[in-house]
């Protein structure tokens, strides 16, 4: 199905180009969407007629994404969520609460807008894409914890797997003490 895109479209062309898409593709997205109008004699008419308010409405929004880009670029949103010791998560962090942690910390971002491209399944530091509109995408930082003390551990640079190994290497360092301690302490009784 040929169609007329009424705004960028990622991976498919810009604004007023006439191009093929899979006919699923334009029904059930690109036409609902209002990215498209099917390219008939009268839409093509149509799009010339309405091309300079759609341009200016197009670069009205993308200032106002660019905006809000310069504030949410680079910031960093803590998510709590339950996981074993090794720091694999019990479930996965989604797109839905990417958006909620943006959200809580002021920021307007829709869960359509967060693009995960993998899914997150353990704790640390990860970086996610939000596409605030079709010409502007930032990078924002999710720090994935067990707790808040623990987030801020891991937003000093410390991982949680490094700090358990720390963790263990000083409980059997104290173990290894208290038995040498306890042998010692047997030497004396000895001599």
């Amino acid at each position: 199905m040929q169609v007329i895109l009424l705004e960028r479209v990622a991976k498919l062309g810009q604004m007023g180009e006439v191009v093929n898409v899979k006919d699923g593709y334009a029904r059930n997205y690109l036409l609902p969407q209002g990215k498209a109008l099917r390219a008939s004699d009268a839409n093509i008419k149509s799009f010339e007629t309405q091309k300079a308010q759609l341009e200016a409405r197009n670069l009205e929004t993308r200032k106002e994404a660019e905006a809000a880009a310069e504030k949410l670029n680079g910031q960093t949103f803590v998510v709590i969520r339950s996981a074993s010791d090794a720091g694999a998560l019990y479930g996965s962090v989604t797109t839905r609460d990417a958006a909620e942690a943006a959200t809580e910390a002021g920021f307007s971002v829709a869960r359509g807008q967060v693009v995960l491209n993998k899914p997150i399944k353990d704790l640390g530091l990860h970086t996610v894409s939000v596409v605030l509109h079709p010409e502007v995408t930032v990078e924002i930082t999710l720090n994935v914890a067990r707790s808040p003390e623990e987030a801020e551990v891991q937003a000093s640079g410390k991982s949680i797997r490094e700090l358990a190994a720390e963790e263990e290497a000083a409980a059997e360092y104290e173990i290894s003490e208290l038995f040498d301690d306890i042998g010692g302490a047997q030497d004396d009784d000895d001599n």
